[in-house]
């Protein structure tokens, strides 16, 4: 498969580095609006071609396959754009930066027949996958109750580098450069932690909150507003209420997500710094004296491996587009359950 990436950024590497350890897999071009940092990202990763046209790289047939490594805001332009040239598409997280986009690009997906995919890549960790089939098998009875949080502290934390220097970090905090603070940028990947094993979610309140960070909120050309900490209480299609969190305040954490999922025959807990392929459970006799058992998770493979074997068998696997559109109403049901004050069911929603 001949793959082309679309964005030259940080992530995109981490994209570069992946594909390129996939048998089977060419890496054969690069695209970004910055010519100086396309090619410099093409020498780092062995791309033998550079464009700054998207159209122009999209035009090549010999191309099957884009990775969509763009900033949110315009994840919808260059995804539809590779989709009427007939590629198939992994697409970053979110999927879009409001439902209407996202259900627009999951629709001219399928309508092309391509392949499609959103990278939620905590979907890669084996663990989140053993606890899917766990509540699937009716091992924690019904659901009662779930706990969700992801944790980072990169705003008093120097570990991946200086917040209010850097423009990779600069401009997650800022709207006006795009971003959907907090809950765009990790509460996607949460929300799906949380409603991948348990079931989608119907109802959400949320509350948002930008703290002060620089005097006058401003740094350079960035205006810090957009939210770093959010909290959501939910209810599950299945009837369960739930807790999910995400911050960039949590210090003493790098980047750490926790699930518990509280049944009425049982439980279970996933820790993704304590291990990835580690399940903790507490079932049968042991719910009485609330002892807990671990159980070791088969690999998985990779959401790059599973986007190449779907191009190769033409079966589309998860997550797709759709379930990126799903949870981006999810998001937005967020946003206005912020600016609203209450609750907003999500089939109220613009009403």
């Amino acid at each position: 498969m001949r793959l082309a990436i679309i964005g030259a950024g940080g992530m995109a590497g981490e994209h570069a580095r992946q594909f390129h350890a996939l048998e089977g897999v060419e890496l054969v071009a690069v695209c970004d609006l910055d010519g100086d940092k396309a090619h410099a990202f093409a020498d780092e990763h062995g791309i033998p071609a550079v464009y700054t046209d998207l159209e122009a790289m999209l035009a090549r047939d010999d191309i099957q396959a884009v990775s969509n490594v763009t900033p949110d805001g315009v994840h919808r332009a260059t995804t539809l754009a590779a989709v009427a040239a007939g590629k198939h598409v992994l697409c970053e997280k979110p999927l879009a930066t409001n439902a209407a986009d996202a259900e627009e690009m999951a629709a001219a997906a399928r309508e092309a027949g391509v392949i499609n995919m959103v990278n939620l890549s905590y979907r890669d960790a084996p663990a989140i996958q053993l606890a899917r089939e766990l509540v699937a098998e009716g091992r924690l009875g019904r659901v009662m109750h779930v706990d969700a949080s992801y944790r980072q502290s990169w705003l008093v934390s120097d570990a991946w580098g200086r917040w209010d220097q850097d423009s990779q970090w600069l401009w997650r905090l800022s709207e006006a450069h795009g971003s959907k603070g907090v809950l765009g940028d990790v509460g996607v990947h949460i929300l799906d932690f949380a409603s991948f094993p348990v079931g989608d979610i119907a109802a959400v309140t949320c509350r948002l909150k930008c703290f002060d960070k620089a005097p006058d909120n401003r740094i350079g050309e960035y205006t810090l507003d957009a939210n770093d900490t959010a909290l959501m209480q939910v209810e599950f299609a299945g009837g369960a209420l739930g807790t999910v969190q995400a911050t960039r305040w949590a210090t003493g954490h790098h980047n750490s997500l926790t699930l518990s999922v509280h049944g009425d025959r049982g439980a279970l807990r996933v820790d993704l710094d304590a291990a990835r392929d580690r399940v903790e459970v507490c079932f049968g006799e042991d719910v009485h004296p609330a002892r807990w058992s671990e159980l070791t998770a088969p690999p998985t493979p990779s959401i790059y491996r599973r986007f190449v074997d779907s191009v190769a068998s033409g079966i589309n696997d998860q997550p797709d587009f759709a379930r990126g559109a799903a949870l981006q109403k999810v998001l937005d049901a967020c946003f206005d359950s912020d600016a609203r004050g209450g609750v907003l069911r999500l089939e109220e929603q613009g009403t």
